[in-house]
């Protein structure tokens, strides 16, 4: 844990960036921003020698502070509750784009992690990356077994750099959140927990592995969509070596079309494959941004790059599914009474109220394509009515957010005139049937019955093990209550103190009344 001197000057630091690009000139004009925290935005923009107009680069202020803000600028840009539908809008445009490490630095990495030359490894290995992130970069590779690979290897130092950073991000969020108010509301240190634990993920490319491993089982069964093979004989914390996906980047639709793919076609089983990921397996790839996503020569769509990944327990996704399925349908009601359900709200609110503030957001989507109205419009809404009814932000589903505005970018690149709603509504009402339907509750219920039943042996195994049978020998009788020596020492001690103050009190008034009596006082 660094000094409050060291978390200091390294915000110091990246405020004074943050003040050239103007990306705080929002924080010192919004009224609900704690005083102590404006005042010292106005601190940085003095030191920075900037005035409050002009353009505002929030995206480029963060990569220029780093390969941690980057990571937290993304993180943000699903938080336009938290920094502002302006910023959040241009953070979006946060690309992870850094120049490359050096090849000897690459092969030293991967010839310590395997303790094994490259040679030994790979047949051949590019030395020039096909991308370069800010956490890891990656080289195209043949294994000596002739497998086409693409070789993903942590960038020296990030791990050490990422630790640094994020222990000044906790810092400053606790002090922020001490704060009390707006700021306390919007829970800023549980924000900066879930960007922790979200980034120690893909700073172990061995969870990222798994990760892959796990999608591909989810989603077997899935007509075009593909998930590459992990070379797991190849792949450590520090590498992990994957098949090679040979493609068009699905953003790259003018080449698509002249590939001959139905871009629509496209755009739905995306939208579609996503859905399946996060209702029915509640575990999603949280990263769907355009780069990390191919069409191959048969129209199947490839992702790549699953450092991040999104888990929601079956509970939420029932919640969710819902809450999607009410929007689309109109019966704000029921997402409504989700909601207060799901303690979203706090339970002093009216659901009726609630239920009126959803269709003043929910209403004029319906019906309409995501050209006019979108999703990251509908969570724009969404977050304009939390603070009327003091939701309190829920970290779980951020990533959720971020995954969904993602699908619907790409998706309306594909077809502009998709309408997500209508893409979406036949899943989820087949699977709110499947999983909320009679026959489900049935089945929930029978489960449920049955592992109680099951459990009860050991729960008396357990009873007996703490109240054990008397066994063989006649139950005593009871004992006289005899005081022990010490016990009693203590008493008369006890008793003898408090014996010494009444005396000397006594004694005290006494010889007092005779001063007074004689006239030797007073």
């Amino acid at each position: 844990m660094a000094r409050p001197a060291t978390h200091i000057w390294r915000l110091f630091k990246w405020g004074i960036t943050l003040a050239r690009h103007r990306a705080l000139v929002g924080i010192e004009q919004d009224p609900n921003a704690p005083v102590p925290v404006k005042r010292l935005v106005k601190l940085a923009r003095w030191v920075s020698f900037t005035g409050t107009k002009g353009e505002r680069d929030y995206a480029g202020a963060f990569r220029d502070i780093g390969p941690a803000a980057i990571k937290l600028g993304q993180t943000l840009a699903t938080r336009p509750d938290l920094v502002g539908e302006e910023p959040a809008r241009n953070l979006l445009k946060l690309q992870d784009d850094l120049p490359p490490v050096g090849f000897e630095q690459i092969r030293q990495s991967i010839e310590a992690s395997f303790e094994a030359p490259l040679e030994s490894l790979y047949a051949e290995f590019d030395p020039v990356p096909v991308g370069a992130a800010s956490i890891a970069q990656v080289h195209r590779a043949v294994t000596t077994e002739g497998r086409r690979v693409a070789v993903k290897v942590l960038r020296p130092g990030v791990r050490e750099q990422f630790a640094r950073d994020i222990d000044t991000y906790e810092w400053a969020a606790a002090h922020v959140e001490a704060m009390g108010g707006e700021a306390a509301r919007l829970r800023p240190r549980l924000v900066i927990a879930n960007f922790k634990r979200w980034t120690n993920r893909e700073l172990d490319l061995r969870r990222e592995a798994a990760s892959a491993s796990e999608l591909a089982e989810h989603m077997v069964g899935t007509e075009g969509y593909e998930i590459p093979g992990i070379d797991w004989d190849r792949t450590n914390g520090r590498v992990m070596t994957v098949d090679w996906i040979d493609g068009i980047k699905i953003s790259n639709v003018e080449a698509l079309r002249a590939a001959g793919h139905d871009t629509e076609e496209l755009a739905s089983r995306l939208v579609l494959a996503f859905l399946k990921q996060a209702i029915a397996a509640g575990f999603f790839h949280a990263d769907m941004h355009q780069g990390n996503l191919f069409v191959k020569a048969d129209g199947t769509i490839a992702a790549i790059d699953f450092g991040i990944m999104g888990r929601i327990d079956r509970r939420a996704r029932m919640w969710l599914a819902e809450i999607l399925y009410g929007l689309t349908t109109g019966n704000y009601k029921r997402v409504a009474e989700i909601h207060f359900e799901a303690q979203y709200v706090p339970s002093y609110h009216n659901v009726d109220e609630f239920a009126t503030a959803l269709r003043a957001v929910g209403e004029p989507m319906r019906g309409k394509p995501v050209s006019e109205l979108s999703v990251g419009q509908m969570l724009d809404g969404l977050f304009a009515i939390t603070r009327d009814f003091d939701m309190q932000t829920q970290p779980h589903l951020l990533l959720l957010q971020k995954t969904m505005v993602m699908v619907e970018g790409i998706a309306t690149q594909l077809n502009p005139s998709i309408n997500m709603w209508d893409t979406s509504a036949p899943y989820v009402r087949s699977w709110i049937r499947d999983e909320l339907g009679p026959e489900a509750a049935i089945a929930d219920r029978i489960r449920e019955d049955t592992e109680t039943l099951l459990r009860i042996p050991e729960l008396v195994r357990r009873i007996e093990d703490r109240f054990p049978a008397k066994g063989g020998a006649p139950e005593p009788p009871p004992l006289p209550k005899v005081e022990l020596m010490w016990e009693r020492r203590r008493r008369r001690a006890r008793g003898s103190g408090l014996l010494g103050y009444i005396g000397a009190a006594v004694a005290g008034g006494l010889a007092a009344w005779a001063a007074l009596t004689q006239g030797w006082i007073g």
